[in-house]
This record gives C-alpha cells, structure tokens and sequence, in this order.
C-alpha cells in the first residue's frame, strides 16, 4: 500500500461521492460518520466547530476501504483500519502538518493510530475513554415505571436543553468541544430529536434523544439525568421511549454508545434489550509530557 491510496479533502460533496456507499454498508460501525456528514450537509460545515472539516478515504482497486472525518476542534473520527492503514494515515497527516487534539475509533484502530502518531509527533497519547457500542433486540420495558410521563421537547424546553447540553458534555469530558449548546437544542426541537421524562407536576427530570434516520440506522443519543435526580429509574423510563420511538419511524438498528468505565449505564441498556456490538477508544494526543 502506497500513501497515494489514501485521499483527503476538504469538500464534503466530493468525499460523500466517494465514500457515500461504503458508509451505508455497515451503518452501526459508521453511524457517527452517517449521522455526523449529514448533519454538515443539511445544515451547514460550521455545524460542529469553525474550523473546516477534513475528510478522507482510503481506495483500493477503485473501491473505498475505509473512511474518516475531523470537525475541528474535534478529534479523528476513524473506520476500522487494519495496522498497517491506520499507520500510513498517521504518516500522511503528519506530513501535511495537521495538528490532531485526539483520535477516536474501534479499539484496536484508535490504539494503533495513537501509537503511530505518537512516533511521528512526538506527542504522548492518553485514553481519554472507553465506549461499547449497543444494538437494540428485543425491546424490554422496565417495570414499574416511575411515576411521570414522556414528552417531546418543545421551543418552551430550549433554555433547559441548553443547561443539560452544557451538563451532559462537561459530565462526558467533552466541554468546549461541542457545537453551539443554543443551535443543538434548535436543530433537535425542530425534528423531535428530544424526548422528556417529566414527573406528575410536569417537571423535566431527564432526556434522551434520537439522531434522524440514516442508512437505516438511529442512534440514542445523549441520554442525560441531572446527578441529583438518578437511581430512580427516569433514564431507562426515557430511553425505552426513544428507542420504541426509533423503532416506529422504522429503523432498522437502533444504536447507542455506553461509557464502559460506568457499569450501571451498561447494565440498564441490556436490561432494556440492547446487545453489544464493538468497543470503542478515544485518545487525547498532549504535546508535552506531564509534569512529574
């Protein structure tokens, strides 16, 4: 394999032309491409950042092996590569001068590209995250449900949806990295992208959320309860809605990621009937070693 192999663009149009088809072959493993990419083209490429995304595919024989994308300030976003693509890549990005905050992918991908950038940058990589990617199967309601009922989020909702964006991202790790908390709670109310659980008095006590429908797929996401309002089943409540919900608009797989490092998260997806499909990394690049 030659680094020619590899192509890197700056035009959406033109990477989806090319990588479009691949996406949607395995679109649990692509989702976040799938969900993200359409995001940029419906709604604009500053969607995520200001700075211009950067997107790549790998071709062989006229067809395309695998993919990635980069909405700055976000980290590396790759398919599945083998060692020795996920090496070659580093080796072209470093040439071209690109200046990567982290990488996230499939396990053994993400370990290894860190690995490589580590040796041609100088930079020292750390796991930032763990993440197991979730099918939904059966779907299994909990009982009893707590007391309350779902609701679709609505414009009078934006200032809550705003704070619990902010909350949820800060909770993850991921501050200052996301878009706009004001635009996210737009673009969701717009598409009934947010499901409330709101207790009898009609207070909103947790939310879940559902990516619209691409190549198939829906991924939950971001399924967030304030800390002092857990452990009273309101998250599994909202979720089995969501997903039931993604199931209506007939879809395919219904998709969600965990955070591995929390096994209460883990274990009330199983319950609901979500079955483990791929572990997942994320690596944060630091230019300088720690301080001792």
């Amino acid at each position: 394999m030659t680094a020619a192999d590899w192509h890197i663009t700056e035009d959406l149009d033109q990477f989806l032309t090319h990588a479009g088809e691949f996406l949607r072959s395995r679109p649990a493993l692509h989702t976040i491409h799938l969900t993200v990419t359409t995001a940029l083209s419906s709604r604009g490429l500053g969607v995520y950042g200001e700075g211009d995304p950067v997107f790549g595919t790998l071709e062989r024989d006229g067809e395309v092996r695998a993919a990635f994308f980069r909405t700055p300030p976000g980290r590396l976003m790759l398919t599945p590569l083998t060692a020795e693509e996920a090496t070659e890549l580093a080796a072209q990005l470093a040439l071209r001068g690109d200046e990567l905050p982290g990488v996230m992918a499939e396990r053994a991908t993400a370990s290894t590209f860190a690995e490589a950038w580590a040796g041609r940058t100088g930079s020292v990589p750390e796991l930032h995250g763990r993440q197991r990617l979730y099918r939904l199967g059966e779907l299994t309601t909990l009982e009893p449900s707590p007391p309350g009922r779902p609701r679709a989020a609505t414009a009078k909702d934006r200032e809550q949806l705003m704070r619990w964006c902010v909350e949820f991202h800060e909770a993850i790790g991921e501050s200052g990295t996301s878009q706009d908390p004001g635009e996210w709670a737009d673009s969701r109310i717009a598409y009934g992208g947010i499901t409330l659980w709101e207790t009898p008095d009609g207070t909103p006590v947790s939310m879940a959320g559902i990516t619209p429908k691409v190549a198939g797929q829906v991924r939950v996401a971001p399924v967030y309860t304030p800390a002092d309002l857990r452990g009273r089943g309101y998250a599994g409540a909202v979720t089995a809605e969501v997903s039931s919900m993604a199931r209506a608009v007939g879809a395919e797989e219904v998709l969600l990621f965990t955070d591995l490092a929390n096994p209460t998260s883990n274990a009330l997806y199983q319950r609901i009937g979500y079955r483990p499909v791929e572990d997942f990394a994320g690596y944060d690049f630091r230019s300088d070693p720690a301080p001792r």
